[in-house]
């Protein structure tokens, strides 16, 4: 039976959008590698992700799995929640004076690695 093993982190201060682009190339691809490949991309998203890969490879090797043949099956960015209150509010451009808040996005991060053995 194929074992999976599952990690998530929220409240990523930064763009779902900016997160994904970094997230495509990882998937089916081997554990070790992909954190290898995380720690030579120039992306800011690239460490939290990196640190949430290395987490779920911890989690896999507590449940005693190999931890050489762990696979990406699933990765995912989310929506975080976008409207921090109290962090101010701004006319934006052509609303005649009324305001709007400043959005900081957030995103929550989900890998769930699988155990392939031939």
């Amino acid at each position: 039976m194929l074992e999976k093993v599952r990690a998530q982190v929220k409240h990523i201060p930064m763009t779902p959008r900016k997160v994904r682009r970094i997230l495509e190339p990882l998937r089916g691809m081997e554990a070790q590698r992909a954190v290898v490949l995380l720690q030579e991309m120039p992306h800011a998203a690239a460490v939290p992700v990196a640190k949430l890969l290395q987490s779920a490879i911890a989690n896999a090797d507590e449940k005693g799995l190999d931890t050489g043949n762990l696979f990406i099956v699933h990765l995912t960015a989310d929506e975080g929640p976008g409207v921090m209150p109290g962090k101010g509010w701004r006319a934006r451009w052509g609303s005649r004076g009324r305001y709007r808040p400043i959005r900081k996005r957030s995103s929550h991060v989900t890998v769930v690695l699988e155990e392939r053995v031939d």
